[in-house]
């Protein structure tokens, strides 16, 4: 197969469809608890530290609405919003990775859904969401 830099849209979604499932694995588990210090099935390299510190930076707390565009498997967007108490909207293009992020909200208490959507077209309106993140999506 092609370099990554050349694969179509289509092509680098069904490839991140095929990897998800892989992340509930022992050894992607282990990985990603060293890089990351959390076991959420993550794809993204955002540590704890990192996350913790963007939520204070985004001054989260109940009642406000937060958007992860690009969102995977919802790391590190619903242990922002639930440890902070916010509602939490996870966008992303590949299904699989919208599965396990809703299974992950539903499982920490975090209110709010899973968009299939590209960050491009969000199905949004203005001013829907008191803040927003995104981190490690391709282009």
């Amino acid at each position: 197969m092609a370099e990554t830099s050349e694969w179509s849209v289509p092509e680098r979604i069904e490839e991140f469809n095929r990897r998800y499932p892989m992340l509930g694995q022992a050894p992607f588990i282990a990985a990603e608890l060293r890089a990351t210090g959390c076991d959420y099935g993550a794809s993204s390299y955002t540590t704890v530290d990192e996350a913790d510190d963007l939520a204070d930076r985004l001054d989260l707390g109940p009642g406000m609405r937060l958007l992860e565009v690009g969102a995977g498997a919802g790391w590190p967007g619903v242990y922002m919003a639930g440890s902070r108490g916010c509602d939490l909207i996870v966008t992303d293009l590949a299904v699989e990775g919208l599965k396990m992020a809703r299974a992950r909200m539903s499982a920490e208490g975090v209110a709010g859904a899973a968009v299939a959507a590209g960050g491009e077209r969000l199905p949004f309106r203005d001013r829907m969401f008191d803040a927003a993140t995104s981190s490690d999506v391709f282009c």
